[in-house]
């Protein structure tokens, strides 16, 4: 079994219309979701979105896939080193 990583998953989101899967993929992943905030910045017309995630490295990478194939939706991810 491979073992969890902590990471914090940052999205960047510049298409309001992809938020409702944005949203759906979250939920998918939602048993490894540890927290999240989300900052909208009105006068840039974008929001700003970090996860804290506690999941195998695969998972994440499947989320973060995921996450980045939508349009109008940046991600990245940093990893623990514990």
């Amino acid at each position: 079994m491979e073992e969890n990583r902590i990471a914090i998953v940052a999205i960047i989101v510049e298409n309001a219309d992809a938020v409702m899967d944005l949203n759906s993929i979250l939920h998918e992943f939602s048993s490894y979701i540890i927290g999240r905030m989300g900052i909208p910045y009105r006068e840039k017309n974008l929001s700003l979105i970090s996860i804290a995630v506690d999941a195998p490295n695969d998972v994440i990478s499947t989320m973060t896939g995921k996450l980045g194939q939508l349009e109008g939706i940046t991600v990245k991810a940093a990893y623990s080193k514990k």
